[in-house]
């Protein structure tokens, strides 16, 4: 009996490391050359240039014109490449905790996008679609709350910066040590949350978590068969989350409509914990970044879920989906 108990063990642990190599071995494909790409790009001021562009949008949303910068090196790298930048440009520019709230909240929603937009595309939706959706929704959600605290006179006292960032060296030997020690904890990540679903699936609580999220899911006109990814994306995120999004979907499991509609949901809206801690270092209220985001991304997921059943499919292949992914 112990040594049946020991081999199914053993079956059970070789299985698990398997799927884990795997799952982040098709995540790994796509965010090792994204990074090098944009560490070059980097490197030659381009991210410069996107926050010189950027300059007059920030006008549009209450925000002096270098926090262009800020954004661009959001976009381009991560929230964390922006934090570093807001930290040195923050002092200068006497900002309120409403700007500060309006620029991390656009950073939440538009950040990563090399890397982020590509994890979307592997899984099926189109890059061009999720792309506009994620600049254009950064945009008005920040315009919306820079108008909304503004004319109701609300946190509009001096922000104040919680975090000092420690000396970056930009050495490229520097950036690859970063970056392996990133690929190998998003490895130990997807392995424990391989683990954890196998788990939760089997002691029944996915199929709790599904019936709970199926109203919701219902009323964005999604099915429950997209629960699993949605779950996956809003509260991990789409880097950490990525690879097991990715092999959700290929599993063919969902259907495109959902594919496209939870995509869009969590790319709006992904890591709530996580990426909503990190702003509230930078001064960013829960009014904007959590609460105001999620609202917003449910109201735009809403309206989408409407919009996509009337569009005929093939224009719905052609601007949303790559058909070739749905089963």
């Amino acid at each position: 009996m112990q040594e049946i108990f020991i081999h199914q063990l053993a079956k059970s642990i070789k299985e698990l490391l398997s799927d884990a190599v795997k799952t982040s071995y098709d995540l790994f494909k796509i965010i090792v050359p994204i990074s090098i790409l944009t560490k070059l790009l980097t490197d030659a001021g381009i991210t410069d240039y996107l926050g010189f562009a950027l300059s007059p949008v920030m006008e549009l949303v209450g925000l002096p014109g270098s926090m262009g910068l800020v954004w661009a090196t959001s976009m381009l790298t991560n929230l964390y490449g922006g934090m570093v930048v807001f930290a040195s440009l923050a002092p200068q520019a006497h900002l309120t905790v409403a700007q500060v709230t309006v620029l991390t909240t656009m950073m939440l929603v538009a950040h990563a996008l090399p890397v982020e937009l590509s994890i979307v595309q592997k899984a099926g939706v189109r890059f061009r679609f999720i792309a506009f959706l994620r600049i254009a929704g950064a945009l008005t959600l920040g315009w919306l709350l820079h108008h909304v605290y503004t004319l109701k006179g609300y946190l509009q006292t001096p922000n104040r910066l919680l975090w000092n960032p420690p000396p970056q060296d930009p050495s490229w030997l520097a950036w690859a040590q970063g970056e392996v020690k990133n690929l190998f904890s998003i490895f130990l990540i997807i392995l424990t949350l391989l683990f954890i679903m196998k788990l939760l699936k089997k002691l029944g609580v996915t199929m709790l978590l599904t019936k709970l999220l199926e109203p919701v899911l219902t009323a964005l006109g999604m099915s429950k068969a997209a629960a699993p990814i949605t779950i996956i994306g809003l509260t991990l995120g789409l880097s950490y989350g990525g690879g097991l999004i990715i092999r959700e979907v290929q599993s063919g499991n969902s259907l495109k409509y959902d594919i496209v509609s939870s995509l869009a949901l969590m790319s709006l809206s992904h890591s709530l914990i996580e990426d909503t801690l990190v702003m509230m270092v930078l001064g960013g209220d829960l009014s904007g970044i959590l609460w105001g985001r999620l609202f917003f991304s449910l109201l735009v997921v809403f309206l989408l879920g409407k919009l996509l059943r009337r569009i005929p499919e093939k224009t719905f292949d052609r601007y949303l989906f790559r058909a070739s992914f749905c089963n």
